[in-house]
């Protein structure tokens, strides 16, 4: 991080694991948490909350997971309503988002 930049960012690390994910499906979880800045544990639950929550369908292959991003669903926060996921994506790391659903 920059030295003049602060410790808090734009968005949650929920946004960061989706880019994450966005950019590279089959990207493992230690990965994940590197990129993102947290621990392995951490990015568990944060996928899990993503997949309880419909954002995103893991798929087992082999001994793997890959992920799906389900792009319409609806962002959580009230000043966001009427937007999906799908546009935040569409900024943030727009060609490989487009394989995502």
């Amino acid at each position: 991080m920059c030295p003049f930049m602060t410790q808090w960012t734009f968005l949650t690390n929920h946004a960061h694991v989706l880019c994450c994910i966005a950019r590279d499906p089959g990207i493992r979880l230690r990965d994940v948490a590197e990129r993102v800045g947290v621990t392995e544990r951490a990015a568990q639950r944060i996928v899990s909350d993503l997949v309880e929550g419909g954002y995103l369908d893991r798929m087992r292959e082999g001994r793997r997971n890959s992920y799906r991003i389900r792009r319409d669903r609806p962002l959580r926060h009230p000043v966001e309503n009427g937007h999906h996921i799908g546009e935040v994506l569409d900024l943030l790391c727009p060609e490989p988002s487009r394989q995502a659903v």
